[in-house]
């Protein structure tokens, strides 16, 4: 009998703590579906940040290593320079990524660092208590921003991924969401594409993932997928903002 699904073996038995709502649990599992689908989990290394995923170690059946806040990149750089024949991902939050480690970021993709970052925006710092980070959105209510955000004061949500792509080194970036069906399949292109092109030696790859936080953003899990749908896309448009020609 043919088999439809099941459970990847790039996941460990370990059960997720993410709050209900949350959609780190689905990325990590087409991450996990890809790694098994290319057939690399023997050659793959993950890196996990600080931040709601801090434990991504424990979920992927891979070999993972930790790193400090924001320096997750850094850390990708010297074990894919030390290690070019393995596969070497970071798997990050707005924080991790787009704050403390804007710079390991802006350069890793500049050097053309040949290495796959998943970065996953919800808009808010989810570990910490609920505060305003630098993706948030104007008007956005968060626990530092309780008025919402001013962008005289806090200045705009940053769009790093498109700034990522304009760099010389960056080979792929697209921006996916994983909080409808739909989005998951295209999602999981995305992701799978990026690995690809490590694999291939062609660069920098970067995948942001649209993500919900319920818990902070202070809605039930459904209202959540709307707010994302009403609020995030407009400010950050799905689709390809970085890809090679022969990939279009």
């Amino acid at each position: 009998m043919e088999k439809i699904a099941g459970y990847p073996d790039s996941l460990s038995n370990k059960e997720f703590h993410y709050c209900p709502g949350c959609t780190h649990g689905v990325i990590h599992r087409i991450i996990a579906e890809v790694i098994d689908e290319l057939e690399i989990k023997d050659q793959t290394i993950g890196v996990a940040p600080v931040g709601c995923s801090v434990l991504a170690y424990e979920y992927f059946d891979c070999d993972m290593h930790e790193a400090a806040h924001g320096r997750a990149p850094a850390v990708a750089t010297g074990i894919k320079r030390v290690h070019p024949d393995k596969v070497v991902f970071t798997y990050q939050g707005d924080g991790d990524f787009a704050s403390i480690g804007t710079a390991e970021s802006v350069h890793a993709a500049n050097r053309g660092e040949n290495i796959t970052t998943i970065f996953v925006n919800n808009a808010i710092y989810g570990m910490t208590g609920g505060q305003m980070a630098p993706t948030s959105l104007i008007k956005q209510k968060t626990t530092t921003s309780p008025y919402g955000r001013d962008a005289k004061e806090a200045g705009y949500p940053i769009k790093i991924t498109e700034m990522l792509a304009l760099t010389d080194g960056a080979a792929y970036v697209s921006r996916v969401a994983v909080h409808k069906p739909k989005y998951i399949r295209e999602a999981k292109k995305a992701i799978k594409k990026a690995f690809e092109m490590q694999l291939e030696g062609k660069g920098y790859s970067l995948v942001e993932v649209l993500s919900t936080c319920p818990t902070n953003w202070g809605i039930s899990p459904v209202e959540a997928i709307e707010w994302l749908d009403q609020n995030m896309m407009p400010i950050y448009p799905l689709g390809q903002i970085n890809v090679p020609e022969e990939v279009e």
